[in-house]
């Protein structure tokens, strides 16, 4: 059974930092990409990012470009997601998905692709 476990979230003051971590387990390979959406209360889920594991390609939205950034550690089975000057419009709900399609920059927002999903973690910001 796959399953993916977020952590990481928390309260901070806009312009600090938090890494939130997504720990995968039950893949039987390390082919899978880890995408990272948000939803914030009354609006619509969120392409935030993505690790392609085919060729290792990185995808940011452009509101979070050059604030956030996403690695991975294959050994440990975990996707990263640090989070660098954040604004009050960051804050809401950050999932990680999983897919074993190869991710692409045309596909990798849309959360249709994704087939596991974790259970959220809460990041706020306060101003």
């Amino acid at each position: 059974e796959v399953k993916l476990v977020e952590s990481g979230g928390g309260l901070v003051q806009a312009g600090g930092s938090l890494r939130l971590s997504c720990a995968a387990s039950g893949f039987t390979s390390n082919d899978y990409a880890i995408g990272w959406f948000r939803q914030a209360p009354g609006k619509e889920r969120e392409a935030v990012s993505c690790f392609s594991y085919n060729d290792y390609s990185t995808y940011y939205a452009d509101s979070v470009k050059g604030r956030f950034t996403i690695s991975r550690d294959s050994a440990k089975n975990t996707v990263y997601l640090e989070l660098n000057s954040l604004k009050p419009e960051d804050t809401a709900v950050y999932y990680c998905a999983a897919t074993t399609l190869v991710v692409v920059r045309e596909i990798w927002s849309s959360w249709k692709w994704y087939e596991y999903w974790g259970q959220g973690t809460q990041v706020t910001v306060s101003s």
